[in-house]
C-alpha cells in the first residue's frame, strides 16, 4: 500500500510526496506555506488521481516523458519524475491512480 509524507523544506514550506507500496516516490507537491494547506493538497490528490483527464501527459526538453496531475481549477497538484519511456510514465500513473485513494498519511517534520 501507498503512503503521503508530509516533509517541511529548508525554507519552512510544507511538502508531500506520494510513495508507491515499494517506497518509490511516484509524485511530488509544489511547497505550501502551511500545513493545512499540504494536507488539502493531499486530498486534492486522492480526488482528482481518479480522473485520467486530470493527468497531463508531457515530455521535458530532453525528451524525457512525465506527468503532471492537475485539480479541477488546473493548477498543478503533484508532478512526477522523468521517465525513460511512455510505457514507464503510463505505469507511473496508474500507480498514482492505486495507491492515493487509500495512502496513509505520515509526517517527517
Amino acid at each position: 500500500m501507498g503512503s503521503f509524507l508530509i516533509t517541511k523544506r529548508a525554507n519552512g514550506e510544507f511538502q508531500f510526496v506520494l510513495k508507491a507500496g515499494n517506497g518509490q516516490v511516484i509524485l511530488a507537491s509544489e511547497g505550501y506555506t502551511t500545513k493545512a494547506a499540504c494536507e488539502n493538497g493531499i486530498e486534492s490528490v486522492r480526488k482528482n488521481s481518479q480522473d485520467d483527464a486530470r493527468f497531463d501527459r508531457l515530455e521535458s526538453k530532453n525528451g524525457k516523458p512525465y506527468f503532471n496531475l492537475k485539480a479541477t481549477n488546473g493548477q498543478i497538484i503533484g508532478n512526477s519524475e522523468m521517465y525513460e519511456s511512455v510505457a514507464a510514465r503510463e505505469n507511473g500513473i496508474e500507480s498514482v491512480k492505486k495507491n492515493a485513494p487509500d495512502a496513509d498519511v505520515k509526517e517527517n517534520l
